[in-house]
């Protein structure tokens, strides 16, 4: 009470209703890869630092533009086909030489992500574009991400290409469950092209056996396979490359034409339908990404339209053709619950009606009744933080009753919000959740006298109808 020292009228404002809780946010991924740039206000200034951007624009600002491939990687043979020694038509044909295209793709993954619902993101630059992916530097961005507030998801679609990528994974789970508030999604090191027999599982055993099972780490992250065919294309200086080989209805012309080694933009005006005619092909071949990017923004779209709490799958990706392989049932059957090792790799399915379909909602620890499902995982890291940090203010108030009254209806009050949402199953609130902390219920004498005060909070998170199953009966005639 205020110290009153002379006559007169005083108002005082009591304070009855108890604080509330501020959500963090549940969908901030981190990228972590090589870039053109890596500038703000200075050269390199944000090397090694997370930076947070909202849209492609601002990354284009910050860390620059794709890779550009080398000529080398890309041969152009074009027939000419000619009718009484005119010109009839032009057939090109486009050879890309996979195995030396860039590996620097994280320009093209953040498109992805912000083309399948991503908002803010952090990117974390570890080097110009040089050639190789070194594990060394991708582990020095993850380790700065260990420092930095703010990222909730952790992806690093370059790690692929790394010469240990399932130690980086690990990695990248370890820091998860050690900070509790931020999860992983991981890429199969490969996807085999075309599919054998054995080509898929032995595509996803090569990445989650050397992963832990049944620890801690499991359930704070999730695979998914295969990669996809985007409708990006490849960054070529289209207009300053050559034909490499020149024929005239199947056969090499005397004296050579002249088309042949020009610079293709020097085409465009003096021969636009050969032009226009290499341009169609080079238009069809499209990227192929690791899926984690797309994956990323699908956490991100339903988490804002639905809610953490809903299950990131049957749902259909954007800016993707196709997954490059089709996941038969039976195949999906054991990436969904396999029997020997209990990890789960969730699979991408192209679908005839519906496009391409994320069909898995497992993390890696696919066995576990408590933590299978990854929107559980990350509804519960999303409570956690939000609880957390809002409690923070409690810290030296006085251990009472008076005290313990507000962080409950503080908590029950967030709670019952999750539950008229949906995101906690029960008829009635009480059979949602629970909040319990007081002197003989949560606490000694002990507890109190040494200056903890221990809160007790359980939830009936709801969970995903996996197998939705429709059982039929033919009745008889009764009349």
């Amino acid at each position: 009470m205020a110290n009153y020292r002379s006559p007169g009228v005083y108002v005082e404002e009591i304070s009855t209703l108890p604080p509330s809780i501020a959500e963090v946010e549940s969908a901030v991924p981190a990228f972590i890869g090589y870039t053109q740039i890596a500038t703000n206000l200075a050269t390199d200034d944000l090397a090694g630092v997370p930076t947070p951007i909202n849209s492609m624009a601002d990354y284009i600002q910050y860390f620059g533009g794709p890779d550009v491939e080398s000529a080398a990687n890309l041969t152009i043979a074009v027939d000419e086909q000619q009718s009484g020694g005119k010109t009839t038509g032009y057939t090109a044909k486009l050879t890309f030489a996979n195995s030396g295209m860039s590996k620097h793709i994280l320009y093209h993954a953040v498109k992805l992500y912000f083309a399948n619902g991503g908002t803010r993101c952090y990117i974390v630059s570890v080097g110009k574009y040089s050639g190789n992916v070194s594990e060394t530097d991708l582990e020095a961005g993850l380790t700065t991400l260990g420092t930095t507030e703010g990222p909730t998801i952790l992806l690093c679609p370059e790690a692929i290409s790394s010469n240990t990528p399932n130690t980086f994974n690990q990695a990248m789970l370890l820091q998860a469950a050690t900070l509790g508030d931020r999860f992983a999604i991981i890429d199969t090191a490969t996807t085999t092209v075309p599919k054998s027999t054995s080509s898929v599982a032995a595509d996803t055993s090569a990445t989650i056996t050397p992963l832990p099972a049944g620890q801690p780490e499991s359930s704070y992250g999730a695979v998914y396979y295969p990669f996809l065919q985007t409708s990006y294309n490849h960054n070529f200086n289209f207009d300053a490359l050559t034909i490499t080989t020149y024929t005239v209805n199947g056969a090499v012309p005397s004296p050579a034409s002249p088309n042949a080694g020009v610079a293709l933009g020097s085409l465009k005006t003096t021969v636009s339908l050969l032009y226009n005619a290499i341009l169609a092909q080079y238009q069809g071949y499209f990227i192929t990404l690791p899926p984690s990017a797309a994956i990323a923004g699908v956490y991100c779209n339903v988490d804002a339209t639905r809610g953490v709490w809903k299950a990131p799958a049957n749902v259909s990706l954007n800016a993707v053709n196709k997954a490059v392989v089709s996941v038969t049932r039976g195949e999906q059957d054991l990436l969904n619950i396999n029997d020997q090792s209990g990890k789960s790799v969730n699979a991408i399915l192209n679908s005839p009606n519906f496009g391409t379909l994320v069909m898995g909602a497992r993390t890696l620890d696919g066995n576990d009744n408590e933590w299978k499902y990854v929107n559980v995982r990350r509804f519960f890291i999303t409570v956690e933080q939000s609880i957390k940090n809002s409690t923070a203010s409690f810290v030296f108030e006085p251990n009472t009753s008076a005290t313990w009254v507000k962080v409950q209806a503080m908590i029950s009050n967030y709670l019952f919000l999750k539950w008229r949402d949906g995101a906690l199953a029960g008829a009635k609130s009480d059979q949602a959740y629970f909040v319990n902390v007081g002197l003989g219920s949560t606490m000694t004498s002990l507890d109190i006298l040494e200056g903890r005060m221990i809160i007790e909070i359980g939830m009936a998170v709801a969970r995903p109808a996996e197998f939705v199953v429709l059982r039929f009966e033919q009745m008889l005639q009764t009349s």
